[in-house]
C-alpha cells in the first residue's frame, strides 16, 4: 500500500513542512521521534498520512509531546501493516463527535453537512484540530464526504491553518 507522509511544524509563527519517511518504523512512538525530527523546537507538529487515496491518518505533537491521533477510517489497520501500527490501538469510536447534530429534515441542502459514509469507521480524537480552527464535525464531515480523497482533505485542512503552500510543494517534488 502507498503513502504519503507530509509534516508541518510551527515554529515563531511560521510553518516549515517536509516529507517524512515512515519505512521500517515498528511503532507509534517511533513515527512520533520522526514527526518531532522534522523541527525539533516546534510548538505544534502534525503529520498527515495518506495512504492509496482511501485513508488518512493525523498525527499532533504539542511541544513534542502529548502525541494525538486521528484515523478516517479504522478499516485502513486491516488493510496494512503501517496502518496496524498507526490506528490499530484506537478505540473503535471518535472522541469530539458527541454533540453532533441530526441533520435537519428539512430541504435546504445548502447548509446540511454532506452524507456520512456509513462504511466509514473513524477513529482515535477528531477534536485534534479544534483549537486550531477544524472542529471534531468539521474535520469528520471533510473525511466522509463522498468523492473527496486524503490529498483533498489535507489540503483544506492546510489552506485553514495557513500551511497549505508548503504541503503542496512537497507533492510537487
Amino acid at each position: 500500500m502507498s503513502y504519503f507522509a507530509a509534516a508541518v511544524a510551527r515554529v515563531d509563527g511560521g510553518w516549515t513542512a517536509g516529507e517524512v519517511s515512515l519505512r521500517g518504523v515498528t511503532d507509534i512512538e517511533e513515527v512520533a521521534d520522526r514527526l518531532r525530527d522534522v523541527e525539533p523546537d516546534a510548538d505544534l507538529s502534525l503529520l498527515f498520512v495518506e495512504a492509496d487515496d482511501t485513508y488518512l491518518v493525523v498525527l499532533r505533537l504539542d511541544e513534542g509531546e502529548d502525541l494525538r491521533v486521528f484515523g478516517s477510517d479504522s478499516a485502513y489497520a486491516e488493510e496494512s501493516r503501517l496502518g496496524a501500527l498507526l490506528v490499530g490501538d484506537l478505540k473503535t469510536s471518535v472522541t469530539g463527535l458527541e454533540e453532533v447534530d441530526e441533520p435537519r429534515a428539512s430541504g435546504d441542502d445548502d447548509t446540511e453537512q454532506p452524507a456520512v459514509d456509513p462504511e466509514a469507521d473513524p477513529v482515535g480524537d477528531a477534536d485534534l484540530l479544534a483549537d486550531l480552527g477544524i472542529s471534531a464535525q468539521k474535520l469528520h464531515a471533510l473525511c466522509a464526504h463522498e468523492g473527496s480523497m486524503p490529498a483533498d482533505v489535507t489540503a483544506e485542512i492546510c489552506q485553514v491553518l495557513g500551511c497549505g503552500d508548503e504541503v503542496e510543494e512537497l507533492r510537487e517534488v
